[in-house]
């Protein structure tokens, strides 16, 4: 088991004081991940300013990618948030199971995303060029191919932190992929 605690507000910056109370104010609460970045003065306020950011995907399309990568990096914790997530936008228990095993028989342009989010994530970067060339003929753009490679690290970043940590999972466990009947 992990050592690494997770902190309390009181025993992070003033800084990241501030950031907790917004947490809790959008969110109810801090998340363990969230909280744990807090143990240095800049990295949760970096990790957000990332998830911030513009892009050209709606939240469900996030949550493909999310889940997908989450999947093939084998983090727990990513993968019982981001199911809570997927579901509160409208995904299916199954759905939920299709799209991490990066597959979306539902809906054939997030199929072509969760196919490319997993060859990226399995590919270290390198995606296939039959899921590039899948996801341009689904309708994405360039565009989307970049800001796709951002939520790719975005998530990955908190895939590793998790990894390495092994912060308690403050989410409803995700079914494990192996169990399930997709």
């Amino acid at each position: 088991m992990s050592t690494f605690n997770v902190p309390t507000k009181t025993e992070v910056s003033e800084n990241n004081q501030a950031i907790f109370n917004q947490l809790e104010k959008g969110l109810g609460f801090v998340p363990n991940l969230y909280a744990a970045f807090a143990h240095s003065e800049t990295a949760l306020s970096n990790f957000l300013a990332i998830g911030q950011g513009k892009t050209s995907f709606s939240a469900k399309e996030k949550e493909v990618i999310n889940l997908a990568v989450s999947q093939v990096n084998q983090c727990v914790y990513c993968l019982s948030a981001h199911t809570a997530i997927g579901k509160m936008n409208g995904f299916t228990e199954d759905q939920i199971l299709e799209l991490r095993s990066g597959n979306a028989s539902f809906d054939s342009k997030l199929d072509a995303l969760a196919k490319f989010a997993r060859s990226v994530a399995i590919n270290r970067g390198a995606a296939t060029t039959e899921a590039v060339e899948n996801l341009y003929a689904a309708g994405y753009t360039k565009g989307n191919l970049a800001d796709a490679i951002i939520l790719i690290g975005e998530i990955t970043i908190t895939n590793y932190f998790h990894k390495t940590t092994d912060v308690a999972v403050d989410f409803p466990i995700a079914q494990s992929l192996e169990l399930a009947t997709i």
